[in-house]
């Protein structure tokens, strides 16, 4: 095990109901608050009312709004978010919704106390050293952002989609009340599973410690439980038990506990990712399932045996041989993608072939940007084109 360093500030408040205790737990009192969320679906499921009518309660009524938020946060409106946190003086802010609101408010977070160009907080230019406080309320589970000090904004100029990590960025109290994602359609339900086991798995196969168990054990536990607790939710959208295990599940994979010890890692499922969501705005659960098989039947010739370890441990795969073993594990990931409606091809996301090389280029580039520099673009085309039509 390699040496690590731990430390998690989030406050977690879990259960069913618990938005109705923002009020009181959210250590909001007396401040003048920026309410971040999305494109309205929490005024239409009720949501929004409720936890106004706690915060009322609670005595804190200077609510200043910012709604408008996208499902790939863009840069535009983040900066817009800014001005507004700065113009109204706000002192905290609440997010409500999955990791694109929860994101975004972190970047207004940082940028309302900062002078100078926040894309600088993507760009490696600029580590804040704070920000304002950050309640989130989550409402789609995938990222883990309710529970991390990452962020992800898309450039909507250049396209470029970055991502940012610094320490004052957690969230100081998360709400996940896992009866608020009933109403969470079955496809991005899928999308936030995807996002999550990807999360799981980047340091799981790219992780320098030769021997990891406690962290390959707590990985395959949470991919089997990630994907049964998807299939039941598919099976009945209203399954509240699957519901909290998945949400539950999804914040696990990504609040830093996952790659504790497993030394140095990478991110290639992300950094070939993120152009396709940044450029063509898929959702990026949907970007990860086309990418994490084909990435996956490419890592399979320089390490076998750990691919062999994931198809016999997740998906009790057997075979005479580890690379057989291995590439029957990959297969059935993708067809349990396939099976739960995330796309597993470029084409079914109407991403043109013809962009390949464009799309390898911006990988590139922002691999360059996270010090992943062993992927040539000859890699990353031929990940790509392995992809590019359903097989």
């Amino acid at each position: 095990m390699k040496a690590f360093e731990f430390h998690n500030p989030t406050h977690i408040v879990f259960g069913n109901g618990c938005i109705d205790e923002i009020g009181e737990k959210s250590g909001l009192s007396g401040k003048r608050i920026l309410l971040v969320y999305g494109q309205n679906s929490i005024k239409r499921n009720g949501v929004y009312d409720r936890i106004i009518k706690s915060l009322t309660a609670a005595g804190i009524t200077e609510i200043v709004e910012y709604p408008g938020v996208r499902p790939n946060p863009v840069l535009s409106h983040l900066k817009a978010g800014i001005e507004l946190a700065k113009t109204e003086k706000v002192e905290a802010i609440v997010a409500v919704g999955g990791g694109s609101v929860i994101d975004e408010a972190k970047g207004i977070a940082a940028g309302a106390l900062y002078d100078g160009d926040i894309w600088g907080l993507y760009n490696g230019s600029f580590a804040p050293e704070k920000a304002l406080p950050l309640v989130a309320v989550l409402t789609i589970p995938a990222t883990g952002s309710e529970m991390n000090g990452g962020a992800v904004i898309t450039n909507d100029e250049t396209r470029e989609k970055f991502g940012a990590f610094a320490a004052v960025l957690y969230p100081k109290v998360s709400f996940m009340d896992p009866e608020i994602t009933h109403s969470l359609p079955a496809d991005y339900t899928a999308y936030g599973a995807v996002d999550a086991i990807s999360h799981l798995i980047e340091g799981y196969f790219t992780g320098e410690d030769a021997w990891s168990p406690i962290q390959d054990r707590y990985v395959e536990g949470l991919v089997k439980t990630i994907m049964e607790a998807t299939d039941r939710i598919l099976a009945n959208l209203e399954d509240n038990d699957a519901r909290a295990t998945l949400m539950w599940a999804a914040t696990l994979a990504w609040n830093g506990l996952a790659p504790s010890g497993v030394g140095a890692m990478a991110f290639p499922n992300h950094m070939i990712e993120h152009p396709l969501s940044g450029r063509y705005n898929v959702a990026h659960g949907a970007g990860l399932s086309i990418v994490i098989p084909a990435w996956m039947r490419f890592a399979v010739e320089k390490n076998p045996a750990k691919f062999a370890q994931f198809a016999a441990n997740v998906f009790g795969i057997e075979a005479s041989n580890e690379k057989e073993q291995a590439l029957n594990g990959v297969d059935a990931l993708k067809a349990w993608f396939q099976k739960i409606g995330s796309p597993v091809s470029l084409a079914e996301s109407n991403i043109p072939a013809e962009d390949i090389p464009q799309i390898a280029d911006d990988a590139l580039h922002l691999g360059k940007a996270w010090g992943m520099t062993d992927y040539s673009k000859e890699d990353v085309v031929r990940i790509l084109t392995s992809c590019a039509s359903v097989k």
